[in-house]
């Protein structure tokens, strides 16, 4: 067990014998507790969205989303101390939450992606008919608003399950290890996103997952652990873009009643060379962020989470000054 004392500790420990800075990492009844509150905040921000949805579905909408998407992380660092079945179920209901406002999101999302695309008259036209084929189906303010307490609804209740399912103890051994399970599902959706679309948007979900996870660790560590959530942040960017393009490539054929399929095809042709293009720039990108194995990785975080809760003059002796 770790703590503020100093004790002997067993050499599968990542980080080591630790310093005095206070951290969550130290106490892991203080983790486990910070652990769920992460998770509950998550939650109160989707109920928030929900109540604010009358001063924009579009914003209520992509902050329930995002909510959502954090509370996800929080489970993938409990991976290791989650009995299979809770950890399963707690998923399940976070995928359908946030897939219950799917269609009113690429409603709110579309729009600007296709009027930031450089198109031909011809193609503009094209967008301009879809737009206004979709606006007849975009849900009124009111069903957006049960939607969205429907979302919270469900993650409060996996807030209380998750509560009841988790050890009474933490260590930042099991948070490392579930960030490293992930970084590993993240690595393989970017292998796979060469060939697939598919994986392109499931890299993308687990490269903003793995960010939510290291910038929890970076508020619990330092500087260092928050240099390596910066290099996610910047690859997420461009993720974003080509994951918009992809919606949209959907959107256009969703919506596209009444259009020849040459107008169509002719949309998705210059839609899919621009992808083309995000794609590879993202996949060239993070190049160096997943060149490393996911143990590999691991160590990488824990030496900066160790360093970061080393005192200054610690630091020093042990040769570590920059």
């Amino acid at each position: 067990m770790i703590d503020g004392s100093p004790q002997p500790y067993s050499e599968d420990d990542k980080l080591g014998p630790l310093g005095s800075r206070a951290s969550a990492f130290h106490d892991p009844l203080e983790l486990r507790a910070k652990l769920i509150g992460e998770f509950d905040a998550a939650v109160q921000t989707a109920r928030e969205a929900a109540a604010a949805v009358d001063d924009g579905s579009a914003a209520a909408v992509h902050t329930s989303r995002k909510a959502l998407r954090r509370a996800r992380a929080v489970l993938s660092m409990l991976d290791n101390v989650l009995p299979k079945r809770e950890r399963h179920a707690v998923k399940t209901a976070l995928q359908e939450a946030r897939r219950s406002l799917s269609t009113v999101r690429d409603h709110a999302v579309a729009p600007e992606t296709l009027g930031s695309l450089p198109l031909s008259d011809q193609d503009r036209d094209t967008a301009k008919r879809i737009l206004d084929n979709a606006a007849e189906a975009i849900p009124p303010t009111s069903e957006i608003k049960q939607l969205l307490g429907e979302a919270a609804a469900r993650a409060a209740a996996q807030a209380e399950a998750l509560q009841a399912a988790i050890p009474s103890q933490v260590t930042w051994n099991d948070v490392a290890y579930g960030i490293r399970k992930l970084y590993g599902e993240a690595r393989r959706a970017r292998r796979a996103s060469k060939v697939s679309k598919s994986w392109f948007h499931a890299w993308r979900k687990r490269c903003k997952e793995l960010a939510y996870t290291l910038d929890f660790v970076a508020h619990q560590a330092g500087p260092r652990a928050l240099a390596i959530h910066s290099e996610f942040d910047a690859i997420i960017e461009t993720l974003g873009l080509a994951v918009d393009l992809v919606m949209v490539r959907e959107f256009v054929q969703t919506h596209g009643l009444g259009l020849t399929p040459d107008s169509i095809n002719h949309l998705h042709d210059t839609i899919d060379a621009q992808l083309e293009d995000l794609m590879k720039e993202g996949r060239k990108s993070s190049k160096d962020a997943f060149e490393m194995r996911p143990r590999k990785f691991e160590k990488r975080l824990a030496r900066a989470v160790k360093r970061d809760l080393t005192p200054i003059d610690d630091d020093r002796t042990n040769g570590h000054a920059e």
